[in-house]
């Protein structure tokens, strides 16, 4: 959608942090029964959970403003060197390239299946046939891509590959009937399933969803501990590759994740979340301005704003709310937004280390943590003249496990007031490398 540069902030206000595909339901269910949810259609309960984070996390919109300046950065970057590549002027701009990025990077995935009732313990083959949905729709191997006219030449593959990690297929039971947008789920001591380590993995949840929910991602930028997508178990996987699967109609070609790892992959709504205003943006160039959201299977031509002369709304797109027949396509411009969180100093660089196509550069500088021992506040030392809200900081026990008690303000200060006395360390983190510090709370 190419409208005027919109800062992070005010992004967050309108699309939030976690987007939740909220869906109406033809009739009230009982949430333990075997009857697969019968969906009406998409919508979005984004400004609520939004706000939940923000209060949570105040450092929040600080990260968020860092990751999309590197992301406009790696755009710009990107457009120089095809600019040079093609022959062309690039302002004064003659030297660098667009990206550290070597090749096309591996995402390991892990599928945590929650149940209460029978259907949902969706079974391996529906698990494994979501993976390949994800790869057809990310890489544009899909079936359906030659569909998407008038954009033909806008739709675009990302460099990422999805792989079942080893032992990542877990199915558990729980007593929880139904789950909401709380991240409930993705705790083991609430009744769900704790994520893998979030900086190598990608974390997808199946569950029940209450509330009429497809589902909801995470952005870069929040905490580690609830990093990932969460999914209505019946909106998982592909009834075309795994017919004897449990799926909902309408939402049963597995793209519902798609359009979920997008956001996780930091795309916005393709509209803009701006309730049909014309006036905001998903922060890429080559999706056309779009009024607001689309339902169902729109007819060719479907228009709004000013965009019927360029071809319409780009409803075909996985970041639009269009049945799952109907979606076909990332742009260009999204496939390139994607990239840049893997790029060097990009949110999730840590998969393009692990993947061996991007360089790990030096180490980040020696830091300290002061006073230590401490007990409401310690200080940070960071590198000179970098910005303090770049960096992600966390605290965790000597177990492992992430001390969200801890706060890290965006400005150097980490305030630990909340967290018991003990030993921990801290992990301060540019996005590609990592120092740790071991801290004692008195």
């Amino acid at each position: 959608m190419k409208k005027a540069y919109l800062s992070a902030l005010a992004l967050l206000g309108s699309a939030g942090t976690l987007l939740a595909q909220n869906v109406a339901s033809r009739a009230a269910q009982s949430v333990n029964d075997d009857v697969t949810p019968v969906i009406l259609r998409r919508s979005c309960a984004a400004n609520d959970v939004l706000q939940a984070q923000m209060a949570a996390d105040p450092a929040l919109a600080r990260r968020m403003e860092a990751i999309e300046a590197q992301t406009q950065r790696f755009v710009a970057a990107r457009a120089a060197a095809q600019q040079r590549n093609s022959g062309g002027t690039t302002g004064g701009t003659t030297t660098g390239t667009s990206s550290a990025l070597s090749g096309t990077v591996t995402i390991p995935v892990v599928v945590h299946v929650l149940y209460n009732a029978a259907a949902e313990n969706i079974s391996d083959a529906q698990v494994q046939s979501q993976i390949a949905v994800l790869n057809e729709d990310f890489q544009k191997l899909n079936a359906d891509a030659n569909k998407t006219y008038p954009y033909s030449g806008l739709a675009a593959a990302a460099p990422v590959r999805f792989v079942l990690a080893p032992g990542g297929i877990i199915h558990k039971f729980t007593k929880t009937r139904s789950w909401s947008t709380n991240d409930a789920v993705k705790n083991s001591k609430r009744g769900g399933d704790d994520a893998w380590d979030a900086t190598k993995y990608l974390n997808l949840w199946s569950c029940n969803l209450g509330q009429g929910l497809l589902g909801y991602a995470q952005f870069p930028g929040g905490a580690t501990a609830t990093d990932g997508v969460v999914i209505l178990y019946s909106a998982f996987g592909s009834r075309a590759k795994y017919p004897a699967g449990t799926y909902t109609t309408t939402y049963d070609l597995g793209r519902t994740a798609t359009h979920e790892v997008g956001h996780w992959m930091n795309l916005r709504h393709i509209w803009g979340d701006d309730s049909g205003a014309c006036t905001g943006s998903d922060q890429v160039a080559d999706t056309p301005n779009q009024g607001a959201e689309n339902y169902g299977c729109p007819a060719a031509g479907k228009s709004s704003c000013t965009n019927a002369a360029t071809g319409g709304d780009m409803f075909m797109n996985y970041m639009d709310y269009t049945d799952d027949k109907c979606m076909f396509m990332f742009s260009q411009g999204q496939a390139t937004r994607m990239t840049a969180v893997f790029d060097a100093g990009g949110a999730r660089s840590s998969f393009a280390v692990a993947s061996g196509v991007l360089r790990q550069t030096a180490a980040v500088a020696p830091t300290t943590v002061y006073p230590n021992p401490g007990r409401d506040a310690v200080s940070l030392t960071l590198p000179a003249g970098t910005d303090a809200a770049r960096y992600a900081v966390r605290v965790y026990d000597m177990s492992g496990h992430e001390m969200t008690q801890a706060r890290y303000n965006g400005q150097g200060t980490l305030q630990t007031a909340a967290l018991p006395k003990g030993l921990y360390y801290i992990s301060i983190s540019d996005g590609v490398n990592t120092s740790r510090q071991r801290f004692e709370k008195e």
